[in-house]
């Protein structure tokens, strides 16, 4: 049976290119604010995360109606650091509108989730969004976006999918570029006609698969998914299974069940084939089981989620200003957080190591980890990080493999040597180099995970804040060889105390400083960095010895350089393999794994 007044969509698109923005205008259109509401912007991106950077981090599902026609939305990220959100969520819709900026074009992260969006066979509606740019260019980028089915093996429907032009920001969409400016109709009637029914029997046994989880302090954990088959209520008995899990078999029961129904969940008594709904009351539920009808328990396939290539150690602070800021500081506390992380996050891994008090965090990438480490930090935790490590495998003839990305690079002329310079100093292959409009090159590399590590602040000095960078993960390929991350050294405190302006401004003349006068700072932190390779110890807690002789310039103010503020992806990227990153509510701290000198002096002498 089809259900013709259902459809399910997704919305996919390399990051920044409008999807949220999208989805606000389609909202709009269809009635779902009043005319006198103030509505924010991108009012999907609801955490704060999320409005702060300006991107979509989790997906999220929506549901307007056109005519007499519902329509499930699904908004996923565009980065690649958070691709499992997309992987997974292809499973609960019938069809995809892949978002395509009329200026830039297809870009890597296009390709990655067209990739996964064809090897399921779902339909794509194309929507070249942005075209009131000064500089778009719609009709290049068409092609572009066609020569990427092709190179992607897409099958002869899939490749004769319609076009929409569209500008998010401006609210209109439209099926010629030729056509009016009006409304987000012609969108909204290409999904009608285009994006197939959901089908299924409702008379069958009840399937459904869960394909996101949520969850809320109240009811605990909410599992999203489709009903492929049969109908669902409340109360209603089921048996959980997984297609990955073969021994998993546990009865439970339905606590609650919603719609979704514009921004908000509409409780309802029961739901059927092709309705996307939330279930509650269910506690060890994960990403991947399928709800079915005791009588016949059968799973639905589900795609493995591609591998974390990152990894980090979160461990317990000891340094001498720990448990003053935090919250929640030790090591159940952190543990009890990471291992909650896990409901939610299908792309992070967490095992316990030999110590207690440390745990190793895998990945999609340094922005995957830094969104968790900022989140806990929000929620009072006090904890330390050290440096992001790839993931090395190993080949069946004992060959060391290590994770490889694809980096495009939009940059202008005059800066495309230095970068050239820093990629291949970093085990980069330059693999292509073509020239855009307005001055711009764009350069591909394939380059090792970890030579990326603490380049994007780097390259965006290099660039004077003109580049562009886009990387997504390619393949594991064997050990390019070592990489020398940081050319500096860094600024030690050589005794604790509060930091006085007299030392301070001694200091300076050594390198950049990361403190400023009045802040507290202990024996083996790093309060700046050395142009130099070596590490420097200093001492800013000095202060001036007093006389009763008077000098003429005694009295002249001493003039600090204002401190670099460093946001916490900078200092993950800054600090070195012997260093850890202090996480508290209020600071960000780096400082040396090993605090007293003499220690720190015999462990380099035995590296």
């Amino acid at each position: 049976m089809k259900r013709d007044d259902v459809r399910n969509i997704a919305i996919i698109a390399h990051v920044d290119h409008g999807k949220t923005t999208l989805v606000d205008e389609l909202l709009k259109s269809s009635g779902v604010f009043r005319a006198n509401q103030e509505v924010v912007e991108r009012v999907m991106d609801s955490n704060d995360i999320e409005r702060e950077r300006g991107i979509t981090i989790l997906s999220k599902n929506t549901a307007v109606f056109y005519k007499n026609t519902k329509i499930n939305i699904i908004d996923t990220p565009g980065h690649a650091d958070f691709g499992g959100e997309v992987e997974r969520v292809l499973k609960m819709v019938n069809g995809v509108i892949l978002v395509v900026d009329a200026y830039e074009g297809p870009m890597p992260q296009t390709k990655f989730v067209l990739k996964k969006a064809l090897e399921l066979d779902l339909p794509a509606i194309v929507c070249i969004n942005k075209i009131d740019r000064p500089e778009a260019r719609p009709e290049e980028v068409i092609d572009e976006v066609l020569e990427l089915f092709m190179d992607l093996d897409a099958s002869d429907e899939q490749l004769d999918c319609p076009f929409i032009f569209a500008s998010a920001r401006a609210g209109f969409a439209k099926k010629n570029l030729e056509d009016p400016e009006e409304d987000m109709r012609p969108l909204f009637e290409t999904i009608v006609d285009y994006i197939p029914a959901p089908e299924g029997n409702p008379e069958a046994d009840t399937q459904m698969l869960i394909s996101t989880i949520d969850y809320n302090e109240y009811v605990g954990r909410i599992g999203i998914g489709k009903i492929d088959n049969g109908t669902i209520h409340v109360n209603q008995e089921c048996v959980i299974v997984n297609h990955h899990d073969p021994d998993k078999l546990r009865r439970v029961k339905i606590g609650k069940l919603y719609q979704f129904d514009g921004l908000n969940r509409v409780e309802v008594l029961e739901a059927t084939v092709g309705d996307i709904v939330a279930v509650s009351g269910i506690t060890d539920l994960h990403i991947g089981d399928t709800l079915c009808s005791p009588e016949n328990p059968e799973s639905i396939p589900f795609q493995k989620i591609s591998e974390p290539t990152i990894a980090m150690n979160f461990m317990v602070n000891d340094s001498p200003l720990a448990g003053q800021e935090g919250k929640y500081v030790t090591s159940r506390h952190i543990r009890e957080r990471l291992f909650k992380e896990l409901n939610t996050d299908v792309s992070l891994r967490v095992e316990e190591t030999d110590s207690p008090d440390c745990f190793k965090v895998s990945g999609r990438g340094e922005l995957h980890l830094s969104v968790l480490i900022e989140n806990m930090r929000r929620e009072g935790y006090e904890f330390a990080v050290s440096k992001a490590e790839v993931l090395y495998k190993f080949n069946e003839r004992n060959q060391k493999l290590e994770p490889m990305e694809l980096a495009y690079i939009d940059v202008p002329e005059e800066f495309t040597g230095t970068v050239i310079q820093k990629l291949t100093s970093r085990k980069g292959e330059l693999q292509g180099m073509s020239p855009m409009s307005g001055g711009y090159t764009r350069l591909e590399f394939s380059i090792p995970s970890r030579g990326l590590i603490g380049y994007r602040g780097e390259f965006l000095t290099d660039t004077k804040g003109n580049g562009i960078m886009n990387t997504i993960f390619d393949d594991y390929a064997p050990y390019k060889g070592d990489v020398n991350y940081r050319k500096t050294g860094s600024l030690i405190a050589y005794e604790s105390g509060e930091t006085i302006t007299y030392g301070l401004f001694n200091a300076q003349e050594r390198g950049l400083l990361f403190v400023g006068p009045g802040e507290r700072v202990y024996s083996g932190m790093v309060i700046g960095q050395n142009p130099k390779s070596e590490d420097i110890e200093v001492n800013v807690c000095k202060t001036k010895k007093l006389t009763n002789t008077r000098s003429s310039s005694a009295d002249e103010a001493l003039k600090l350089v204002p401190k670099k503020e460093m946001s916490l992806e900078q200092c993950l990227e800054f600090i070195d393999t012997d260093e850890l990153l202090e996480v508290t509510p209020s600071n960000l701290r780096i400082r040396k794994k090993i605090l007293d000198p003499t220690l720190r002096k015999r462990a380099s002498f035995k590296k």
